[in-house]
Protein backbone atom coordinates (compact mmCIF):
# COMPACT_ATOMS: atom_id res chain seq x y z
CA UNK A 1 0.00 0.00 0.00
CA UNK A 2 2.80 2.40 0.93
CA UNK A 3 4.59 1.67 -2.35
CA UNK A 4 1.43 2.54 -4.30
CA UNK A 5 1.19 5.82 -2.41
CA UNK A 6 4.84 6.57 -3.13
CA UNK A 7 4.73 5.98 -6.87
CA UNK A 8 1.61 8.10 -7.21
CA UNK A 9 2.91 11.12 -5.27
CA UNK A 10 2.91 13.06 -8.52
CA UNK A 11 -0.90 13.04 -8.39
CA UNK A 12 -0.81 15.06 -5.17
CA UNK A 13 0.32 18.14 -7.07
CA UNK A 14 -2.59 20.43 -7.90
CA UNK A 15 -3.24 21.41 -11.50
CA UNK A 16 -2.39 25.07 -11.02
CA UNK A 17 1.38 25.43 -10.62
CA UNK A 18 2.58 27.07 -7.41
CA UNK A 19 5.33 29.68 -7.46
CA UNK A 20 7.59 28.04 -4.89
CA UNK A 21 10.34 30.58 -5.40
CA UNK A 22 7.94 33.33 -4.30
CA UNK A 23 6.95 31.24 -1.26
CA UNK A 24 10.61 30.90 -0.29
CA UNK A 25 11.13 34.65 -0.61
CA UNK A 26 8.10 35.28 1.59
CA UNK A 27 9.37 32.83 4.22
CA UNK A 28 12.80 34.47 4.23
CA UNK A 29 11.26 37.93 4.55
CA UNK A 30 9.43 36.83 7.70
CA UNK A 31 12.42 35.19 9.40
CA UNK A 32 13.20 36.34 12.91
CA UNK A 33 16.99 36.07 12.84
CA UNK A 34 19.17 33.44 11.20
CA UNK A 35 17.68 29.93 11.41
CA UNK A 36 19.32 26.51 11.08
CA UNK A 37 18.65 24.59 7.87
CA UNK A 38 19.57 21.08 6.78
CA UNK A 39 20.12 21.05 3.03
CA UNK A 40 19.90 17.75 1.18
CA UNK A 41 22.40 18.00 -1.66
CA UNK A 42 22.19 15.80 -4.74
CA UNK A 43 25.69 16.83 -5.89
CA UNK A 44 28.35 19.50 -5.53
CA UNK A 45 27.56 21.47 -8.70
CA UNK A 46 23.85 21.78 -7.89
CA UNK A 47 24.60 22.77 -4.31
CA UNK A 48 26.74 25.77 -5.28
CA UNK A 49 24.00 28.20 -6.21
CA UNK A 50 21.66 26.89 -3.49
CA UNK A 51 24.24 27.45 -0.75
CA UNK A 52 25.13 30.86 -2.16
CA UNK A 53 21.51 31.92 -1.97
CA UNK A 54 20.63 30.36 1.39
CA UNK A 55 23.79 31.20 3.30
CA UNK A 56 22.75 34.83 3.78
CA UNK A 57 19.65 33.85 5.74
CA UNK A 58 20.34 30.42 7.28
CA UNK A 59 23.01 28.56 9.17
CA UNK A 60 23.30 25.82 6.53
CA UNK A 61 24.41 22.22 7.06
CA UNK A 62 24.55 19.81 4.12
CA UNK A 63 23.58 16.16 4.14
CA UNK A 64 24.78 14.10 1.17
CA UNK A 65 22.29 11.24 1.09
CA UNK A 66 22.02 9.86 -2.44
CA UNK A 67 21.55 6.07 -2.50
CA UNK A 68 20.39 6.35 -6.11
CA UNK A 69 23.83 7.24 -7.45
CA UNK A 70 25.43 4.27 -9.20
CA UNK A 71 27.94 2.73 -9.45
CA UNK A 72 29.62 3.24 -6.05
CA UNK A 73 32.73 4.77 -7.66
CA UNK A 74 30.51 7.45 -9.19
CA UNK A 75 28.88 8.07 -5.80
CA UNK A 76 32.31 8.60 -4.22
CA UNK A 77 33.45 10.85 -7.06
CA UNK A 78 30.40 13.10 -6.65
CA UNK A 79 30.82 13.11 -2.89
CA UNK A 80 34.42 14.29 -3.33
CA UNK A 81 33.20 17.21 -5.45
CA UNK A 82 30.59 17.98 -2.79
CA UNK A 83 33.32 18.28 -0.18
CA UNK A 84 35.15 20.83 -2.36
CA UNK A 85 32.04 23.02 -2.37
CA UNK A 86 31.56 22.75 1.40
CA UNK A 87 35.17 23.75 1.98
CA UNK A 88 34.77 26.76 -0.33
CA UNK A 89 31.65 28.01 1.46
CA UNK A 90 32.69 26.83 4.95
CA UNK A 91 29.56 24.69 5.38
CA UNK A 92 29.01 21.95 7.97
CA UNK A 93 28.44 18.39 6.78
CA UNK A 94 26.44 15.40 8.04
CA UNK A 95 27.65 11.99 6.89
CA UNK A 96 25.14 9.32 5.80
CA UNK A 97 25.21 5.72 4.59
CA UNK A 98 25.21 4.82 0.89
CA UNK A 99 22.00 2.74 1.35
CA UNK A 100 21.85 1.64 -2.29
CA UNK A 101 20.26 -1.71 -1.44
CA UNK A 102 17.28 0.10 0.04
CA UNK A 103 16.97 2.26 -3.08
CA UNK A 104 17.05 -0.84 -5.28
CA UNK A 105 14.38 -2.55 -3.18
CA UNK A 106 12.07 0.46 -3.42
CA UNK A 107 12.49 0.95 -7.17
CA UNK A 108 13.07 -2.52 -8.63
CA UNK A 109 9.49 -2.78 -9.92
CA UNK A 110 9.94 0.60 -11.62
CA UNK A 111 13.21 -0.14 -13.39
CA UNK A 112 11.62 0.17 -16.85
CA UNK A 113 10.17 3.61 -16.16
CA UNK A 114 11.68 6.45 -18.23
CA UNK A 115 13.68 9.21 -16.58
CA UNK A 116 11.14 11.57 -15.05
CA UNK A 117 8.55 8.79 -14.71
CA UNK A 118 7.05 7.06 -11.66
CA UNK A 119 10.43 5.97 -10.28
CA UNK A 120 11.62 9.54 -9.66
CA UNK A 121 9.05 10.56 -6.99
CA UNK A 122 9.96 7.40 -5.05
CA UNK A 123 13.62 8.44 -5.16
CA UNK A 124 12.78 12.02 -4.16
CA UNK A 125 10.71 10.83 -1.22
CA UNK A 126 13.41 8.46 -0.01
CA UNK A 127 15.99 11.25 0.11
CA UNK A 128 13.69 13.93 1.50
CA UNK A 129 12.32 11.62 4.19
CA UNK A 130 15.85 10.81 5.38
CA UNK A 131 16.67 14.53 5.44
CA UNK A 132 13.53 15.39 7.42
CA UNK A 133 14.26 12.60 9.92
CA UNK A 134 17.84 13.80 10.46
CA UNK A 135 16.67 17.42 10.68
CA UNK A 136 14.20 16.48 13.40
CA UNK A 137 16.73 14.42 15.34
CA UNK A 138 19.21 17.29 15.29
CA UNK A 139 16.73 20.11 16.03
CA UNK A 140 17.07 21.99 12.75
CA UNK A 141 14.54 24.76 12.15
CA UNK A 142 14.14 23.90 8.45
CA UNK A 143 15.13 21.37 5.83
CA UNK A 144 15.11 21.53 2.03
CA UNK A 145 16.85 20.11 -1.06
CA UNK A 146 18.97 21.18 -4.01
CA UNK A 147 16.88 19.03 -6.37
CA UNK A 148 14.76 21.95 -7.59
CA UNK A 149 17.75 23.62 -9.27
CA UNK A 150 17.65 21.12 -12.12
CA UNK A 151 15.56 22.03 -15.19
CA UNK A 152 14.97 18.28 -15.59
CA UNK A 153 13.27 17.87 -12.18
CA UNK A 154 9.64 18.78 -11.44
CA UNK A 155 9.75 21.30 -8.60
CA UNK A 156 5.99 20.96 -8.09
CA UNK A 157 6.41 17.27 -7.23
CA UNK A 158 9.56 17.79 -5.14
CA UNK A 159 8.03 20.56 -3.03
CA UNK A 160 4.83 18.64 -2.41
CA UNK A 161 6.82 15.64 -1.20
CA UNK A 162 8.91 17.92 1.01
CA UNK A 163 5.76 19.37 2.52
CA UNK A 164 4.30 15.91 3.21
CA UNK A 165 7.42 14.47 4.88
CA UNK A 166 7.96 17.69 6.82
CA UNK A 167 4.50 17.34 8.33
CA UNK A 168 5.19 13.67 9.08
CA UNK A 169 8.36 14.42 11.06
CA UNK A 170 7.31 17.76 12.51
CA UNK A 171 10.03 19.90 10.93
CA UNK A 172 9.45 22.83 8.59
CA UNK A 173 10.17 22.31 4.91
CA UNK A 174 11.49 25.35 3.05
CA UNK A 175 9.78 25.62 -0.34
CA UNK A 176 12.21 26.33 -3.17
CA UNK A 177 12.57 26.53 -6.91
CA UNK A 178 16.29 27.15 -7.22
CA UNK A 179 16.22 27.06 -11.02
CA UNK A 180 14.38 30.41 -10.93
CA UNK A 181 16.34 33.67 -11.13
CA UNK A 182 18.81 31.86 -13.43
CA UNK A 183 19.82 29.53 -10.60
CA UNK A 184 20.77 26.67 -12.90
CA UNK A 185 22.91 29.00 -15.01
CA UNK A 186 24.61 30.27 -11.86
CA UNK A 187 25.38 26.69 -10.78
CA UNK A 188 27.22 26.14 -14.07
CA UNK A 189 29.20 29.35 -13.58
CA UNK A 190 30.20 28.44 -10.04
CA UNK A 191 31.09 24.89 -11.06
CA UNK A 192 33.49 26.25 -13.67
CA UNK A 193 35.03 28.64 -11.14
CA UNK A 194 35.59 25.76 -8.71
CA UNK A 195 36.66 23.33 -11.44
CA UNK A 196 34.00 20.81 -10.44
CA UNK A 197 33.22 17.55 -12.19
CA UNK A 198 29.71 17.78 -13.68
CA UNK A 199 28.08 14.40 -14.26
CA UNK A 200 26.10 13.71 -17.45
CA UNK A 201 23.34 11.60 -15.87
CA UNK A 202 21.12 11.98 -12.82
CA UNK A 203 22.30 9.04 -10.77
CA UNK A 204 20.65 5.63 -11.08
CA UNK A 205 21.73 3.15 -13.72
CA UNK A 206 18.09 2.51 -14.64
CA UNK A 207 17.83 6.04 -16.01
CA UNK A 208 21.28 5.95 -17.59
CA UNK A 209 20.48 2.72 -19.43
CA UNK A 210 17.23 4.23 -20.74
CA UNK A 211 19.04 7.39 -21.83
CA UNK A 212 21.52 5.36 -23.86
Amino acid sequence: MEMKQDIHLRSLVINMKINYDALMEEEIKNLDGKKTLLLHSCCGPCSTTCIERLNKYFDVTVIYYNPNIEPFDEYLKRKQEQMKVLKKFNINFIESDYDNDNFRNLTCELKDEPEGGKRCPVCFKMRLEKTAKVAKENNFDYFTTTLTVSPHKDSQVINKIGEVVGEKYGVKYLYTDFKKKEGYKRSIELSKELDLYRQNYCGCLYGEEKRN
